[in-house]
C-alpha cells in the first residue's frame, strides 16, 4: 500500500497514538494523510447545537494537533466538512490510482460502529486498493469489543464487577498492579505527507473558527478557563498529578471539594483533566501509568475513591454503553426504572439550565457550566438530583440533553451513565431516597465550603455582599437586611422555584409508587 489515511476521531493527541505510531513505522506505507472530520453530529447534537464551549474546545484541540503533527511529524492535519460517510468517500475518490488503508480508533457509540460497518462494506466490496485498520483500544484501557464478548461476561453493577473484568483481561505485576500497558512514545520516524488532489469537503481552521463566532456572535475572545489541545492537557496532568505524588497517594474523589479551590472558584479541586481524556488529548493509559508512579511511592487510597478507581468506572460506562441496548433511552432499557416523570415544563427546565432558580448553590453550578464548560461531580450530583427525583420531577434525559451541549467533558457513554445513575433509575444507582439538599450546610456530603461561600459569591454575584448565613437561602433573610443590600428576593434573584422539603416529600413518594409498579 502506498497512503495511510489517518483518521482522528477521539484521540487528538500525537503521544500514546497506536494508529499513527503504526502508520509511521510500517514499511507497507510510503507516505500519511493526517485527518479529522467535523460532521454534522458535531454541530447539531440532534437534541439542539452543540455549545459554545465544546465547540470552541474541538477547535483548540485540532490547532494544536495540527501544531504537533507539524512540530513532531513534518505533516499536517486535513479538516474535512460534512457527513461522514461522504467525506470518507471524497478521501477515496481523492488518492486516485494509490492503494489506500483507512486507519482509526474504535469507538463504542451506536453511530461510530455504523460507520465502521459500512467501511467494512467498502472495503469487502470494492477494489481492493482500500482497506481498513482498526486499533481496539486507544481510547480506554479495555478492549471493549473483546470484553463484551467474552464468555461470562456479565453487565457491571459496581466497582467490585470491574475488579473482576479487569483480572479477567490485565495480568498483574509484582507489585499488584494490573499490566494495562505502557502509552507509546511519539514516533520518531517521518512519513511525506500524502496530497489529496479532490478538497471539495476540505475546510481551514479558520473556517471552523468563523462558524463558532457566527454561531455564537456574542461571546467574543473572552478568556476560558478549560484551553482545548494535547499541550495543555500534558501540562495540566504535569502540575496536577505527576508533580503532586502525595495528592494523587491521598485522592478520595468524594471527599474533593465542590465548589472549587480555596483560592480560585474556577480551578477544580480534582484534577480537571476529564475534558482532556473525552476528546483523546491525554491518553487514559498515560493518567493511569502516572498514578501508578505515584503509588510507588507511598501508601495510598484504594478504588473505587482513588484515581484508579475513577477510571475503572469510567471503563464500566463504556461496557453498559456497549453492552445495554438503549443506553441513551428512558424506554426499553434494561438499565432504567420506568418513571412517570411530569411532562417537559418549559419553565422549569429554564431555569435549571440558566441558574435561577432560586436556590444559590444550584445556580452557582448551572452558571459554572455555562461560562466554562465543567462542573464539579459531586455540583453535577447536586444539579441531576435537584432536576430529577429531588425537586423538579423532570425525566433525566432533558438534563442529559443540556449536559451533552455544554461539558466540554461531554462523552456518550459516561454523559448517560451518570444521569442514569443520579435519577436512582440505574441498578448501580444510589437509593432513591438518597436527596442531595440543595442548601448545604458545612455537614454537607456534596462538600460545599459554607463558611466563606465565595463560590456562590463568584457566579451569582447578585448574592455577593449576604451574609453567608443567610446565602445558600437568601429568600430567609429579613427583608430588612435583603434591602440594605440592595438585593430584593424575588425582584433582583429569584424566590424559589418549588419548595424543597414539600417537592422532597412528594417525590419520595412518587417514586416508590413507581418502582412499586413493576
Amino acid at each position: 500500500m502506498a497512503v495511510a489515511v489517518l483518521w482522528f476521531r477521539k484521540c487528538l493527541r500525537v503521544h500514546d497514538n497506536e494508529a499513527l505510531t503504526w502508520a509511521c513505522n510500517s514499511e507497507e506505507v510510503d507516505s500519511i494523510l493526517p485527518i479529522f472530520i467535523i460532521d454534522d453530529e458535531q454541530q447539531d447534537s440532534g437534541k439542539g447545537n452543540i455549545g459554545f464551549n465544546r465547540m470552541r474546545f474541538l477547535s483548540e484541540s485540532l490547532k494544536n494537533l495540527d501544531e504537533n503533527l507539524r512540530g513532531t511529524l513534518g505533516t499536517s492535519l486535513t479538516i474535512l466538512s460534512g457527513k461522514i460517510s461522504d467525506a470518507l468517500h471524497s478521501i477515496r475518490e481523492g488518492l486516485p490510482g494509490e492503494d489506500v488503508c483507512l486507519v482509526y480508533e474504535y469507538c463504542s457509540e451506536p453511530g461510530s460502529r455504523e460507520t465502521d460497518m459500512l467501511l467494512e462494506n467498502w472495503s469487502s466490496s470494492e477494489s481492493s486498493n482500500f482497506r481498513t485498520k482498526v486499533f481496539p483500544a486507544m481510547h480506554t484501557l479495555l478492549d471493549i469489543e473483546e470484553v463484551v464478548k467474552s464468555p461470562g461476561y456479565r453487565n457491571p453493577k459496581s466497582i467490585k464487577d470491574m475488579e473482576g473484568i479487569f483480572r479477567d483481561h490485565f495480568s498483574r505485576n509484582e507489585l499488584g498492579f494490573y499490566e494495562v500497558g505502557g502509552p507509546l512514545p511519539v514516533p520518531s520516524k517521518k512519513k511525506p505527507l500524502a496530497t489529496l488532489a479532490d478538497r471539495g469537503n476540505v475546510i481551514e481552521i479558520s473556517e471552523f473558527d468563523r462558524m463558532i463566532r457566527d454561531r455564537f456572535p456574542d461571546k467574543g475572545d473572552q478568556h476560558h478557563y478549560f484551553p482545548g489541545g494535547e499541550t495543555e492537557a500534558l501540562d495540566r496532568l504535569k502540575k496536577k498529578v505527576s508533580d503532586r505524588p502525595q495528592y494523587v497517594n491521598k485522592f478520595r474523589k468524594p471527599k474533593t471539594i465542590s465548589t472549587n479551590s480555596e483560592d480560585d472558584p474556577r480551578e477544580p479541586s480534582t484534577t480537571g483533566l476529564s475534558p482532556y481524556l473525552s476528546t483523546g488529548c491525554l491518553s487514559v493509559r498515560m493518567l493511569w501509568k502516572e498514578c501508578e508512579k505515584a503509588y510507588l511511592s507511598d501508601e495510598h487510597t484504594e478504588p473505587p475513591e482513588s484515581l484508579h478507581g475513577q477510571m475503572m468506572f469510567r471503563e464500566m460506562f463504556y461496557l453498559l454503553s456497549r453492552s445495554v441496548k438503549n443506553w441513551d433511552s428512558d424506554i426499553d432499557n434494561e438499565n432504567c426504572k420506568e418513571i412517570g416523570w411530569d411532562d417537559f415544563d418549559l419553565q422549569k427546565m429554564v431555569a435549571w439550565e440558566t441558574g435561577n432558580t432560586g436556590y444559590p448553590y444550584i445556580d452557582a453550578m448551572m452558571r459554572q457550566l455555562e461560562e466554562t464548560g465543567w462542573i464539579h461531580h459531586l455540583g453535577r450530583h447536586a444539579v441531576s438530583c435537584f432536576l430529577t427525583r429531588g425537586q423538579l420531577w423532570q425525566n433525566w434525559t432533558y438534563g442529559r440533553d443540556v449536559f451533552e451541549r455544554k461539558l466540554v467533558d461531554s462523552d456518550w457513554a459516561l454523559n448517560n451513565g451518570n444521569w442514569l445513575w443520579l435519577a436512582g433509575v440505574a441498578p448501580f444507582s444510589m437509593p432513591y431516597y438518597r436527596i442531595y439538599n440543595p442548601c448545604p450546610d458545612s455537614k454537607s456530603s456534596l462538600n460545599a465550603e459554607t463558611t466563606n461561600a465565595d463560590f456562590i459569591r463568584y457566579w451569582v454575584p447578585e448574592l455577593k455582599s449576604f451574609p453567608s448565613k443567610y446565602i445558600f437561602e437568601p429568600h430567609l433573610a429579613p427583608i430588612s437586611i435583603q434591602k440594605s443590600l440592595n438585593c430584593i428576593i424575588g425582584v433582583d434573584y429569584p424566590l424559589p422555584i418549588v419548595d424543597r422539603k414539600e417537592s422532597r416529600k412528594e417525590n419520595l413518594i412518587r417514586f416508590k409508587i413507581s418502582i412499586g409498579n413493576q
